[in-house]
């Protein structure tokens, strides 16, 4: 971890890493006439910052960043975006809704936090002690995000950023995040794809309680049909797992993951279900209580997809406890 390679000519790849099961991100370095436009910035701890530091003297060649884009809030994105923009006084570009729900989650506010998340869990049947767990946990997302900025430059969909001599198409995607921006650029070919399209596994797609009918899976397919629109040829740089190519052989791979799900969901729908009843057989693995955090919320998230598309009733018993059904 900490290592630097350049991938395309005037883009080297930061690799970071990240205390949880999934132990790493990719971070993007550009090369930006005589400084450098940083792309995601690692989570927000002592041993990402001692890593940053050795990049400063090193991979850096001690050029300053001008500028620091976060493709979304979350903590192993935008953990170091102050401290980065901070020390080399330059701005934080990111989308206005991923700006705003970045304070909003780290100050508890606005339906975020353990005290909305807990009865949401415990309304769709998860067990009294894993609740308590997450109440016991309080705020995980101030450990990897210690500091925001409190102010920023918007990102909106189909802006065009010029990096060095290369011109960068922004391409906004919703259900992972409110509203996550990929980067995409004619030439090379390239797509900074963020968490919106990984290699290897299918990105988190969860419903939380400042949208508890939302239907977030439903976002994140049709996001998907606008990746699929570029080039087969491009070259797809995730923030986790290695580079690829082949944008619409993995959309459609991700399209078949999903149906395969909401198939699997709407069969054990035969009988009323809650979404920690149908937790074994979307992850047939123990998960940790961070994994069980977004497991829930993938888990709501396909059923709230099914019951909007008319596949399943959506029940609501005297105690708050939510069931799903099939018709």
């Amino acid at each position: 971890m900490g290592s630097s390679r350049e991938v395309v000519s005037g883009i080297s790849c930061l690799r970071m890493p990240l205390p949880f099961a999934l132990d790493h991100i990719n971070l993007w370095l550009l090369e930006d006439g005589d400084a450098w436009t940083q792309i995601d910035c690692g989570y927000g701890d002592e041993t990402t910052r001692e890593l940053w530091q050795r990049h400063f003297q090193s991979t850096l060649q001690s050029r300053p960043l001008r500028r620091v884009i976060a493709t979304h809030y979350h903590p192993d994105h935008v953990g170091n975006a102050a401290w980065l923009s901070s020390r080399w006084n330059c701005p934080v570009v990111m989308p206005q809704a991923e700006y705003l729900t970045a304070h909003a989650v780290r100050d508890d506010r606005a339906g975020y936090g353990s005290a909305a998340t807990a009865p949401l869990f415990r309304a769709h049947g998860l067990q009294p002690q894993h609740v308590a767990a997450f109440t016991a946990r309080g705020n995980a997302y101030r450990r990897g995000v210690p500091e925001l900025p409190h102010s920023y430059l918007r990102l909106q969909a189909e802006n065009e950023i010029v990096i060095g001599a290369r011109r960068w198409r922004v391409i906004t995607g919703f259900g992972h995040s409110p509203e996550h921006a990929s980067l995409y650029c004619a030439e090379p070919g390239v797509l900074i794809s963020g968490d919106m399209l990984l290699p290897k596994i299918s990105t988190n797609v969860s419903v939380w309680p400042i949208e508890p009918e939302g239907d977030p899976l439903g976002l994140f397919l049709a996001s998907l049909d606008r990746l699929a629109q570029l080039p087969s040829d491009t070259l797809v740089l995730p923030s986790h797992g290695l580079p690829f190519v082949g944008v619409g052989a993995r959309v459609e791979q991700l399209r078949a993951h999903h149906q395969m799900r909401l198939s699997q969901v709407e069969s054990a729908a035969r009988i009323p279900v809650t979404a920690a009843e149908i937790l074994p057989l979307l992850f047939r693995r123990e998960l940790d209580l961070q994994q069980l955090f977004f497991a829930m919320g993938e888990a709501i998230a396909h059923l709230n997809h099914l019951w909007r598309h008319a596949r399943v009733e959506r029940l609501v018993a005297a105690d708050g406890t939510i069931r799903f059904v099939a018709h």
